[in-house]
């Protein structure tokens, strides 16, 4: 099982407070830690841990945030292609609260990898499960030469724009940043899935009624909801990439989603098993 992601990073920077700061309000953090993260680096640790290596097509600003992102991805398992672009790297700060949900501010414009970028494409040939998060079209028509193609339903106006051919669209049925509109992409992706948090969510096949799907039990206590959604999408992107039913991706990538749960930021108790 050989797998990618094309997709973006952020510079993260967490704070725990007792709960996010009401308008006017001063709280204190009693805790502060700084990783590399966003949808497209998480993903490919993810992808990294169950597949034992991962590609991460990206751009990172040239600064000190986007040199350590480079290093501490490495660090976790990935093989980085990217490119550095003469801007600051994109970071967000991440509220952790009591009830260990995150709330999470952006500072930046997400960035990708361009299809023109001078980068290691040919090597997507022989990827089974790739998973997209961020880049031009031509970095999109590139990860088309994986077998199974996932990407984020963030990216839907893209998705429309460039007609690539995509095997599952994921994304959050409660992030209206995250919507699928059913008729618009040509071709219609043959699997969506939309996850609703502890709800679990709910998936399509094409020309089949919609299916709910049940949560994953966490394997411990909940600590930190931060980079759960993206470790579902890893997971589904590894399931359809080996040869899955999409049942059995998606329950797989429930289990990532709920691990990622019990561990203090996004990698700590992410799922090292596919079985």
């Amino acid at each position: 099982m050989r797998a990618a992601v094309v997709g973006h990073v952020e510079w993260i920077e967490f704070l725990h407070v007792a709960h996010v700061p009401a308008p006017g309000e001063i709280v204190h953090a009693d805790d502060r830690w700084e990783t590399p993260g966003g949808g497209g680096a998480i993903a490919a640790v993810q992808l990294a841990r169950l597949a034992g290596e991962s590609i991460l097509f990206t751009a990172l600003g040239d600064d000190e945030r986007g040199h350590r992102a480079r290093d501490g991805l490495t660090d976790l398992g990935v093989r980085l292609e990217c490119t550095f672009r003469p801007e600051p790297q994109r970071r967000c700060f991440v509220y952790i609260d009591d009830d260990r949900e995150r709330t999470i501010t952006v500072l930046g414009d997400r960035m990708g990898a361009n299809g023109s970028d001078p980068l290691a494409w040919d090597e997507l040939t022989g990827v089974d499960g790739l998973y997209f998060t961020a880049g031009d079209d031509e970095a999109l028509r590139r990860a088309r030469a994986s077998g199974a193609l996932v990407a984020t339903s963030r990216v839907f106006d893209q998705l429309v724009r460039a007609s690539v051919p995509i095997d599952a669209v994921v994304g959050s049925a409660r992030d209206a940043a995250e919507r699928y509109v059913p008729g618009r992409m040509h071709p219609e992706p043959p699997l969506v899935v939309m996850t609703e948090g502890g709800q679990g969510g709910w998936w399509e096949r094409e020309g089949e009624p919609r299916q709910h799907f049940d949560p994953a039990t966490p394997p411990g206590e909940k600590v930190d909801a931060y980079g759960c959604g993206d470790s579902f999408a890893g997971g589904l992107a590894y399931g359809l990439g080996d040869g899955m039913t999409a049942e059995e991706a998606i329950d797989l990538a429930a289990r990532c989603g709920a691990a990622c749960l019990t561990g203090r930021g996004p990698y700590e108790a992410q799922l090292r098993t596919a079985r």
